[in-house]
């Protein structure tokens, strides 16, 4: 059994040692701070190289069969839980065939130059005084949503899709079959196949019986909500780019004043911590601000994964991201969003209490339906009517209004199916990309079938992002993976309705931290999304949950919100005094240090609120 251990302990510490080297070059690359697409394209082979090797297939089964004959102990449970998992991670990454290694690194290759050119590319829009801005996709759509000036916003539309241009004339295409032929070799029917195979264990005409029947259920709901916007405000409402104005817009303008940039770390750090989440001494770097050369989407990675190293707690090192522009309406909550959605990624991959890495790392055979819903019902909480209440105040203190909360359901309530269905058309879109044939793929026929599925799907003639400028299509690991956040949206209303109906509320909800620790976070991909939510919920899978919150109408929504807030004030405030998110948190600027908590967390807020104040709001 010695020699199953040493090799086991060795497996971890070579894991380690590959998959930190190529997370702390992707956080540079992508943060802007570095250069070296080369030296991350070499690290990600690497790391490629280590997990696709299917010799440790064999050689970990050899040492399991020694375990199991060996004298029942707990240091033998241990150990064959570990070998197990890590079975189970070369299973799905191991690429056999040498055909299949070198497209791999083909396409690794063609994807970080792809990422350099994207990288390189400046957008824009023009004005309200006819100048032209050079803008990030998150000032795009925040201009989409916001802007009162329809020309900006027509403007940063016409941003939009000249990156949708872009993109299907400069290497997209042949990244996409590329893709395909890399998943033949390995025996799938295209990449799409490969992928939602190894993501959620399911074939893709489950994954569309899934989807079909949600996208029937909401159809009715999404399709009446833009006929009554029509009929409102007129069918310039329904164009691209004035959809999400005429759906929020004048709502986003009054609630900024309640959600300040500079209060989003304060208002993320007070709720988690009255959630009760621990993040397990984890050490978190969080870059909140937009800037040039810096990758426009939120995330969370983690180069050290959490696990205990032969009995010794190892917390994680994790790294998440956001756009945020303070000058910009919106800002604040579009910041608070990214702190609830990847901070509940990084409490996630904080609390994995197994003995190896390879089951608290974020990619295969991690479900990304399962790591999604952690972060998914995080931020659900910023949408609930007492959670504003509680937390959206100005700066004289006040909390937003009920009048401002009644007119923010009036406005996105009928459009949840809508929000819910433009997720849904990405996978649609994306089985459609990867089956079409070779010859017929040219970028006319690729941005055509975009705009069909956005007919078909959201009802409009062209979404306000279009599809292909939707950045995770551009890359390996979340391309053709989409479809894991509305199932995972649907387990989120299944765990808040469970929730709900045991402990009655959710905001401030001590409970919630602890449970969701020990039913879906401490068993890592050791267990599948539906054995979570039956841990829980007792419950399997259901998309139900989901469908009914989408087809409520106005006045239910209004009925429930005013319910969470009587609810509320009877509760007595929660003192946060003793309550710490066991967490090393420093925020930062590229290579600025902006502030820590290494003294306070107090201390920590005040010089971020200081920083912002000084750099933005002069």
């Amino acid at each position: 059994m010695q020699k199953a251990t040493d090799y086991f302990n060795e497996l971890n510490r070579d894991y380690l040692k590959v998959h930190k080297t190529k997370e702390d070059l992707f956080w540079s690359t992508y943060m802007g701070t570095s250069d070296d697409q080369q030296g991350f394209a070499e690290a990600e082979s690497a790391y490629k190289e280590f997990v696709s090797n299917a010799t440790r297939i064999g050689e970990i089964k050899e040492l399991l069969t020694l375990v199991e004959a060996a004298v029942q102990t707990q240091e033998k449970q241990d150990l064959l839980q570990g070998l197990r998992g890590w079975l189970a991670f070369f299973e799905c990454n191991s690429i056999e065939s040498p055909e299949g290694k070198k497209l791999l690194k083909e396409l690794i290759a063609m994807e970080s130059e792809m990422f350099t050119l994207r990288k390189n590319l400046s957008l824009s829009y023009t004005n309200e005084k006819g100048e032209v801005v050079e803008a990030s996709t998150l000032v795009l759509r925040s201009n989409l949503k916001a802007h009162a000036n329809e020309a900006v916003r027509q403007s940063s539309h016409e941003g939009f899709l000249a990156l949708e241009s872009w993109v299907v004339n400069h290497g997209f295409i042949e990244l996409v079959q590329l893709r395909n032929r890399f998943a033949r070799t390995l025996g799938y029917k295209n990449f799409f196949d490969y992928k939602v195979r190894s993501l959620e264990s399911m074939s893709p005409e489950k994954l569309f019986e899934i989807l079909d029947d949600f996208e029937e259920k909401t159809r009715e709901a999404n399709l009446r909500s833009l006929k009554e916007l029509a009929a409102k405000k007129g069918d310039q409402a329904l164009a691209a780019h004035n959809l999400n104005y005429y759906v929020g817009g004048d709502v986003e303008q009054q609630l900024d004043p309640y959600m300040p940039f500079s209060k989003s770390l304060e208002r993320w750090t007070q709720s988690f911590k009255a959630l009760g989440v621990d993040y397990k001494e984890a050490k978190l770097t969080l870059d909140l601000l937009d800037r040039k050369g810096k990758y426009e989407n939120g995330f969370m990675h983690g180069p050290v994964p959490c696990f205990y190293n032969q009995g010794q707690w190892q917390p994680a090192t994790i790294n998440f991201t956001s756009n945020a522009n303070p000058n910009q309406i919106g800002s604040g909550y579009d910041a608070l969003n990214t702190l609830f959605h990847e901070g509940g990624h990084a409490a996630h991959y904080s609390n994995v209490t197994l003995n190896a890495p390879c089951f608290s790392q974020e990619f295969l055979p991690s479900s990304m339906a399962l790591a999604e819903t952690q972060s998914m019902f995080c931020d659900s909480l910023l949408g609930d009517a007492d959670w504003l209440k509680t937390y959206a105040k100005d700066s004289n203190g006040m909390a937003i209004p009920d009048e401002l909360l009644k007119a923010m359901i009036d406005a996105k309530q009928p459009f949840s199916a809508y929000q819910e269905r433009s997720i849904l058309v990405v996978p649609y879109f994306e089985w459609a990309l990867y089956s079409m044939e070779e010859e017929t793929m040219t970028s006319e026929s690729v941005i055509a079938l975009a705009r069909e599925m956005e007919k078909r799907i959201l009802g409009i003639d062209c979404s306000p992002r279009p599809l292909l400028a939707i950045p995770h299509l551009l890359s390996h690991e979340p391309a053709c993976a989409y479809h894991g956040y509305l199932l995972a949206h649907m387990a989120v209303y299944q765990t808040r309705a469970w929730f709900k109906k045991e402990h009655g509320y959710l905001t401030d909800n001590p409970v919630i931290g602890p449970l969701l620790a020990e039913h879906y976070w401490n068993p890592g991909n050791k267990v599948s999304h539906d054995d979570t939510l039956v841990s829980l919920t007792g419950e399997g899978f259901s998309a139900a949950y989901l469908a009914q919150t989408c087809n409520r109408t106005v006045d239910e929504a209004w009925k429930e919100a005013k319910e969470l807030m009587a609810m509320a004030e009877q509760r007595p405030t929660q003192s946060l005094m003793d309550c710490s998110l066991n967490a090393q948190i420093r925020v930062v600027q590229g290579d600025e240090l902006i502030a820590d908590n290494l003294t306070s967390d107090e201390a920590m807020l005040e010089k971020f609120e200081a920083w912002v104040e000084e750099h933005y709001n002069q």
